[in-house]
């Protein structure tokens, strides 16, 4: 499916545009026929050694019943990067959960909510 236009992913988030640019990628949500589902989490890229994949770091708080403090925890996810969304180290991006795709990689970038530093 590839036209002029990015198709409804049915995700409204805000600071999320689709694409300016078209693809012609089958696994890219806004222009082939990735389909999203489960979890939304926010994440900055951390690596980006893969041709079609980043490291998306993100940092999480658990409470600690022992000490009654929290603890920061990080976790690190791998995702795919469509053709028509470029990225750089540092952007804060947000991924969506969809069926596995690779060994390690079961999400996908749906777009840069801010551009890194």
């Amino acid at each position: 499916m590839s036209g002029l236009q990015a198709r409804d992913i049915g995700i409204t988030f805000e600071g999320l545009q689709p694409p300016a640019e078209v693809c012609e990628d089958p696994e890219c949500p806004w222009h082939g026929n990735l389909k999203i589902r489960g979890a939304l989490l926010v994440g900055n890229v951390v690596k980006l050694r893969a041709r079609k994949m980043a490291v998306v770091e993100r940092e999480h708080l658990v409470y600690v019943s022992k000490y009654k403090r929290y603890e920061r925890r990080r976790s690190r996810i791998h995702a795919r990067v469509p053709a028509c969304i470029p990225l750089a180290l540092g952007d804060q991006v947000l991924i969506g959960e969809t069926r596995p795709l690779a060994k390690s990689v079961a999400w996908v970038v749906l777009g840069r909510i801010k551009k890194g530093g």
